[in-house]
């Protein structure tokens, strides 16, 4: 598919642009209103077409947590029987705890890990099965009540009999800049890794103490323009770090419901790189 329309569609899907306005600059793009709604299709994340993960290793539930003003909903997924594990908090993209992140969830937990996928809007009723609506009450959630409410999930994480107190994070698109904001902000996080995720303010790196991994696509000019700043502000201040990008792929190119810009290639390296990070800083014991 031609670049300009899947930029175009970043764009759209990370601004305030109405649907009705993305229409009418896409059909303008691609010549006409009946070929736009052709395209569409290919655009947007498909869930049902996506495989939902299964295994008999593990066990997922629903699961609340105390928050800043009220419970925050999550799904827990864990290997079965198992006991001492390190925890991976997952972040969800800009429209909420939708099924594409759920398979993550169980996905990490699969590898031996207690895995929680927090549904951040849980303050403002929960992920709606509309994603322009779920893109729109992000953009309400309170900033800094937000923020706490992922360090809460990190230190409920820790509390579990469950875990072994070592906690890592890891966020895609919106929940990448999510798990930057997370290092910068819990000195007691091990592993931080940034899915084409913003980046933090460069006065605040210092604070960091966690190791950090940050996977970028070749074509994702609107958030790789950070990447100078953020990776000379990691190295003067010998942070712990792998920023890796993976050339021609585009924003979101792990999530496998967006056809147009999942690369499997990519997503497989930057998945086994995730890993091996997590191997390493989160210690995984059983007994």
């Amino acid at each position: 598919m031609d670049q300009k329309i899947i930029t175009l569609y970043d764009e759209y899907t990370h601004s305030q642009v109405s649907r009705k306005d993305f229409m009418k600059k896409l059909a303008i793009l691609v010549g006409s209103t009946a070929l736009a709604m052709t395209i569409l299709p290919m655009l947007e994340n498909n869930y049902a077409a996506a495989a939902d993960f299964i295994s008999d290793d593990i066990e997922v539930e629903n699961i609340t947590y105390p928050g800043v003003e009220g419970d925050m909903k999550a799904v827990l997924a864990k290997p079965n029987g198992k006991k001492n594990l390190g925890c991976v908090l997952v972040i969800h993209e800009n429209r909420g705890l939708n099924p594409h992140i759920i398979d993550v969830t169980k996905r990490v937990a699969a590898e031996g890990y207690l895995a929680l996928g927090v549904d951040a809007l849980s303050p403002l009723g929960g992920t709606p099965a509309d994603e322009d609506k779920g893109r729109e009450l992000i953009g309400k959630l309170d900033p800094e009540k937000n923020l706490q409410n992922y360090l809460k999930g990190l230190e409920y994480l820790r509390n579990r009999k469950d875990g072994n107190g070592k906690v890592g994070c890891m966020g895609f698109c919106w929940g990448g800049g999510m798990a930057n904001k997370l290092a910068v902000n819990d000195p007691k996080l091990q592993a931080a890794v940034a899915y084409y995720g913003a980046q933090p303010n460069a006065a605040d790196v210092s604070k960091i103490k966690a190791s950090v991994m940050c996977h970028y696509g070749g074509l994702d000019e609107r958030i790789n323009a950070g990447i100078p700043a953020y990776e000379k502000a990691l190295k003067e201040n010998k942070i712990d770090y792998k920023i890796y990008i993976y050339d021609g792929v585009n924003h979101a190119f792990n999530n496998n419901t967006s056809p147009t810009r999942y690369n499997e290639a990519a997503a497989k390296l930057a998945w086994q790189r995730t890993m091996d990070l997590f191997k390493k800083e989160l210690a995984i014991l059983t007994r």
